[in-house]
């Protein structure tokens, strides 16, 4: 699904010149759960705004699902997130003002989707994630582990293939944490790849295996679970 060769990103000033990321060379297969771990500052959220092609490297290849997007633009980047990435957020990043249901549904609308068809499948979204009585809620009104399953439900609603969860219990108590662990969890065993940004090495045990970064470059592969699908 995922494949990087060399991938670079360089933050320029007038003054200094950074390097976030530093010839990644990463695969990641078809219904994997990834952790993507390291220190702060190592590049680990640069990578994952990478692959959820939200920017674009300085050097490098990307191949997503078998398409080259070295050279794409934001809309050819747009239209390729479009339908196939769901992303979920530490702070959720619900908006406010919205129900749930409409917070789930807004993705469905980009695509252009009939109402009818955004009904049912938000319908089946909430359900998903034991959410339906609260559909009518807005965020203010929820806990943090019911903020987040409302994100994942808007990150999986347009049957995604992948989901970039960004530190997704890092505002959530441990026992929320689980639950959101436990759903991610069910959605890879239901075919969804996932690769997570985590300092938990509690959270990390939950995928098939982590990545490592330091200082921008990959340092290491640890003992891998063995993955079947």
């Amino acid at each position: 699904m995922i494949r990087t060769r060399n991938l670079q990103k360089l933050y320029r000033t007038e003054e200094i010149e950074t390097t976030a990321l530093n010839g990644i060379n990463i695969e990641i297969e078809k219904g994997e759960f990834v952790a993507v771990m390291g220190p702060s500052g190592c590049g680990k959220s640069t990578l994952m705004n990478l692959l959820g092609l939200l920017d674009e490297p300085t050097s490098g290849e990307y191949f997503f699902n078998g398409t080259d997007t070295t050279g794409f633009n934001e809309r050819e980047r747009a239209a390729l997130r479009k339908g196939n990435i769901g992303f979920v957020f530490q702070s959720f990043n619900l908006i406010d003002e919205l129900t749930v249901f409409e917070n789930i549904e807004l993705p469905l609308m980009y695509v252009g989707l009939s109402q009818n068809i955004r009904k049912k499948k938000v319908e089946d979204a909430l359900d998903r994630m034991s959410m339906m009585p609260r559909r009518n809620h807005f965020p203010q009104q929820l806990s943090g582990g019911q903020q987040q399953r409302v994100a994942i439900a808007r990150a999986v609603v347009a049957d995604v293939s992948l989901i970039l969860a960004d530190e997704p219990t890092g505002n959530l108590d441990s026992d929320r944490g689980d639950e959101v662990m436990h759903l991610l969890t069910e959605l890879n065993q239901q075919g969804t790849t996932i690769i997570m940004v985590t300092h938990s090495p509690h959270d990390a045990g939950f995928s098939h295996r982590q990545i490592h970064l330091f200082d921008g470059s990959v340092i290491n592969k640890p003992a891998e679970k063995e993955f079947h699908m």
